[in-house]
C-alpha cells in the first residue's frame, strides 16, 4: 500500500506490497510553517496506522534532521514527532531518513532540477560555495528500502543517502560538462553542509560498483535529465 503520490512515492508504483505500507505523504518543504499541513500528515499517519495494525509501516523522513541550521525548525521538529509516533504506535516498523533524492519529475525548484535548468537556459547561477549536498537516485532508495525488509531488520532508523556529499561547485561542473556547456556564476561565501553516518548503506554502493561520486552524478544524469 503507498501513501503519497510524490517522487518517492512514484518509485514503488510497480513493486507495490499488500502487506506494507510505504508511507511518502506529508510535509516536504523543510520551511513549512503552517500549523495545519503539519497536522494533516499527523492526522493521516495515525488514521493509516490505526486501519493497518498487520502492516509493516515504511515512513520515509528526513536527513535534515542533521543540518544545524535547521535545528528547532518547525520541519524538523515536526519530523522527529512523527518518527515518534510511529515507534510507540507500530507494532513493525522502518524509518527511513533519505537525503536529497533524484528522480524523474519532483518540485522544480529541488537543487538538481534548478542548476539542470539553468545550465540548459544559459542562466547566471548563484553558488554558495560552502554548501555541500547529499545526492541519492532515487532508484537507489528503493533497492535499499527492499533489501532492509528483505533482511527483517525492522524497528529502527536507517540513515538512507549516498556515501559522499557534494559541493555545490562540484555538482555545477558535473552538470556543466554533461551538456557541454559552461554558465556565468555568482560566487558567494556563504552556505553550509553536513555529514551524514550511513555504514548500514555503505555496502550497498560497494556491490554495485557506485563509489565514483563523479560517475555516479553522471549516471544519474544520464537517466534524468
Amino acid at each position: 500500500m503507498i501513501v503519497g503520490k510524490g517522487l518517492i512515492a512514484s518509485i514503488f508504483k510497480d513493486s507495490d506490497r499488500e502487506n506494507t505500507i510505504f508511507f511518502a505523504s506529508g510535509v516536504s518543504n523543510s520551511l513549512e510553517t503552517r500549523p495545519e499541513q503539519f497536522l494533516r500528515e499527523e492526522n493521516l499517519i495515525n488514521d493509516t496506522i490505526t486501519k493497518n495494525q498487520d502492516k509493516v509501516f515504511v515512513y520515509f523522513s528526513t536527513c535534515s534532521i542533521y543540518d544545524s541550521s535547521k535545528t528547532g525548525s518547525d520541519y524538523v521538529l515536526h519530523k522527529l514527532k512523527m518518527e515518534q509516533l510511529i515507534k510507540n504506535s507500530c507494532n513493525q516498523f522502518l524509518i527511513l531518513r533519505v537525503s536529497n533524492a533524484v528522480g524523474n519529475g519532483g518540485n522544480p525548484n529541488l537543487l538538481m532540477n534548478y542548476i539542470v535548468r539553468a545550465v540548459k537556459n544559459n542562466e547566471t547561477i548563484n553558488v554558495h560555495t560552502k554548501a555541500t549536498r547529499n545526492l541519492i537516485d532515487v532508484d537507489d532508495i528503493r533497492n535499499i528500502t527492499f533489501d532492509i525488509l528483505e533482511s527483517r531488520l525492522l524497528n529502527r532508523i536507517v540513515n538512507v543517502a549516498y556515501i559522499r556529499n557534494y559541493s555545490v561547485i562540484e555538482i555545477l561542473e558535473i552538470v556543466e560538462r554533461f551538456y557541454n556547456k559552461k554558465v556565468s556564476t555568482n560566487l558567494i561565501k556563504s552556505g553550509s553542509g553536513y555529514d551524514i553516518n550511513a555504514p548500514e548503506i555503505e555496502q550497498y554502493f560497494i556491490e554495485n560498483n557506485q563509489v565514483n561520486k563523479e560517475i555516479y552524478l553522471y549516471n544519474i544524469l544520464q537517466k534524468y535529465f
